[in-house]
């Protein structure tokens, strides 16, 4: 299993709009993305308001790749939230047990 954190820095000004999306666009469709065994995602706390991230357990890494193509290790973004972030990371892991 794959384990993929996907971190953002939200627009300053941007945080309730990039919040809005993240609740209801992004969550839902990870959550329904077929091979994620697992999705936390973490909403923007008061000392951190305009950082958001994703850690998702991929059941593969050709499960990963079959939704966002061979270039896996570059973050991927939805068109709606480019206007919104002003930074993005990514990172993968084998998921220990």
């Amino acid at each position: 299993m794959i384990m993929r954190i996907f971190q953002v820095v939200t627009r300053p000004g941007k945080e309730a709009e990039f919040a809005r999306f993240f609740h209801d666009t992004a969550i839902p469709l990870m959550k329904s993305t077929p091979g994620i065994a697992q999705v936390l995602p973490g909403a923007a706390r008061p000392e951190s308001p305009r950082e958001f991230s994703f850690v998702m357990v991929w059941e593969s890494l050709e499960a990963l790749k079959a939704f966002v193509g061979e270039d896996y290790t570059t973050p991927h973004i939805d068109p709606a939230e480019d206007a919104l972030v002003e930074s993005r990371s990514i990172r993968h892991y084998d998921l220990a047990a």
